[in-house]
């Protein structure tokens, strides 16, 4: 009972952020970015939008801590649907992120970043053994990337999804995923 509390309450937390959100990113989006990601016979395609939040927490020797919203949609082509190597899943995941941000005061050159998101998946998710409970995901990710002089950003990182215990099972998914974006 108390789980699904939390679960209505994490959605309708997101739902609050994503539309008082929406405008602010459609309109003043930072920088656009694409991202492929591989993982337990998962296949994962994603476009984002981001919006940086102007923030420098911790600045020191030409660095400080900021971050940014990453709002997306992602289309997911899984391979091995229930257990069954080459039945296929597809679905579409809805994210919207915030990611913190280790970078230098100029945002070029190399960074490292973390985040914990919200995402809400059409379907659930099952595939190669793993079958989640919810539709409704957190992702977290680690990663570190590079950013150009003329604005393109290239970064590798591991995400992880899970419900974080909202509901079992609750097997959760690792993903490579390689990001190419770029700042307007």
């Amino acid at each position: 009972m108390l789980n699904k509390k939390i679960l209505a309450a994490s959605v309708a937390l997101l739902l609050v952020q994503a539309s008082s959100f929406a405008a602010d990113t459609f309109l003043g989006a930072n920088s656009v970015s694409g991202e492929f990601g591989t993982g337990n016979k998962s296949k994962l395609t994603r476009l984002g939008l981001q919006y940086d939040w102007g923030t420098e927490w911790f600045k020191s020797n030409g660095t400080h801590l900021g971050g940014y919203w990453d709002a997306t949609i992602a289309q997911w082509h899984n391979t091995a649907y229930q257990g069954v190597q080459g039945a296929t899943q597809n679905l579409v995941d809805i994210g919207l992120t915030p990611v913190f941000r280790f970078e230098s005061d100029s945002k070029k050159g190399f960074y490292g970043e973390a985040a914990i998101g919200f995402h809400l998946m059409s379907h659930i998710y099952n595939n190669n053994g793993r079958p989640f409970s919810t539709a409704f995901q957190f992702g977290d990710h680690v990663g570190v990337g590079y950013v150009f002089a003329s604005g393109w950003d290239v970064s590798l990182k591991a995400q992880h999804f899970s419900n974080g215990a909202i509901k079992h099972p609750n097997p959760g998914a690792n993903l490579a995923v390689l990001k190419v974006g770029h700042s307007f």
